[in-house]
């Protein structure tokens, strides 16, 4: 019998189920969930079944990444994406926050500008969408290999009218703190509109915003800055993905693009530094790569968050490496709604089901994954 207690409490530390200090937030465990889009919040509104989906995936000290989150009119690419840019989605985030917070969890808000991945029928009065650029982006099949979208030809933007998309980060911000949340992640990867700025295969501008490599990370470190100056940099993390090319935009330096930001945000003393791994350079498929985030891992002094395609035997072997502080999981975590029990049990996990990622059932592929309690 004393066998069996010491081998559960070995268990219960393997590297991933180890406590972390995150700046002013104490983690009981490493297991991050990464920020997924689940397009149920009709008419950008908040919905009160999103207070059972993240109430799953809750656990005490454990940290939530909240789904991409519009800052304004102008950010809206997708049908049924939540918002934080009116006073009602302020409000219907709050059970939500508070649910999460009523378990114990840690819960960041993830916000976000589309840019050129939109077209006329989300834009207000059917307008062009906006970005560094005025080049179109070719029709994409969407995840479920069938459906193909069609993108309406951005409009660049001027150079006097980046300032208000920077105070709309930070009103956003302002907003998710209004509304319960304990930080933010600003969302700068996947080829939407902070993304378009940084990589030069999509920024053609002549501009300070445009040509080197200060310049084309200028507007990402000015929303930074901005919005540390408004709610703390102990508050605000961001996501990057320098090395993937979704949505057509790719770079030519992708290592020298990741570094400089490592490097350039230490300065803001920001929480953390989520980045996409190399291998993860088109949606949804791990690839062989040479690249690594080591050097990143190095240049940022503080919590260094890595997702993309990781099981538990590589989140084990990225903390003991010392490769990053904390691991975020996407797909594993929709399917497996308790996942870090299951990792510390090493229980067998979920299947998630692909098809049903998008759709706008609020129950179906969302709430119905079961957890180890409801299957046993």
């Amino acid at each position: 019998m004393p066998k069996k207690e010491n081998k559960t409490a070995e268990e219960k530390h393997i590297p991933l189920m180890t406590p972390y200090k995150m700046g002013n937030f104490q983690l009981s465990h490493r297991v991050v969930l990464a920020p997924l889009t689940r397009q149920r919040s009709y008419g950008n509104v908040p919905q009160p079944h999103a207070i059972l989906y993240y109430s799953q995936r809750t656990t005490q000290g454990g940290l939530l990444i909240g789904e991409a989150t519009v800052i304004s009119e102008t950010g809206r690419g997708y049908k049924d994406t939540p918002g934080i840019w009116t006073k009602e989605q302020v409000e219907a985030w709050k059970p939500i926050v508070n649910e999460v917070h009523a378990k114990g969890g840690i819960f960041f808000s993830q916000i976000w500008h589309v840019g050129r991945v939109s077209n006329k029928e989300f834009q207000t009065s059917g307008q062009d969408p906006i970005s560094c650029t005025d080049k179109p982006l070719a029709p994409q099949i969407r995840s479920n290999g069938l459906d193909v979208i069609h993108f309406t030809p951005p409009r660049r933007l001027t150079t006097n009218e980046i300032p208000q998309i920077v105070n709309d980060f930070r009103i956003a911000a302002r907003n998710a703190i209004e509304a319960g949340f304990d930080g933010v992640e600003i969302h700068g990867a996947h080829g939407y509109l902070i993304d378009q700025f940084m990589k030069d295969q999509v920024n053609d501008r002549t501009d300070q915003y445009g040509g080197s490599l200060g310049n084309r990370c200028r507007f990402a470190l000015e929303i930074v800055e901005a919005i540390v100056n408004e709610i703390g940099g102990d508050r605000v993390g961001i996501r990057l993905s320098p090395f993937a090319s979704y949505m057509e935009s790719g770079d030519t330096n992708p290592s020298a693009l990741g570094l400089y930001m490592a490097e350039s945000l230490n300065k803001y003393g920001i929480a953390y530094c989520h980045v996409v791994e190399p291998r993860m350079k088109q949606a949804w498929e791990k690839s062989e790569c040479s690249e690594s985030l080591v050097p990143m891992r190095k240049a940022f002094k503080g919590t260094f968050i890595v997702a993309g395609g990781y099981d538990r035997e590589d989140g084990n072997n990225v903390v003991v490496e010392d490769r990053a502080d904390l691991v975020a999981y996407g797909r594993l975590f929709l399917a497996n709604p308790d996942l870090p029990n299951r990792f510390e049990l090493n229980a067998p996990l979920n299947k998630y089901n692909r098809e049903t990622f998008y759709t706008s059932d609020p129950i179906v592929g969302y709430t119905d994954y079961p957890s180890l309690e409801t299957t046993s």
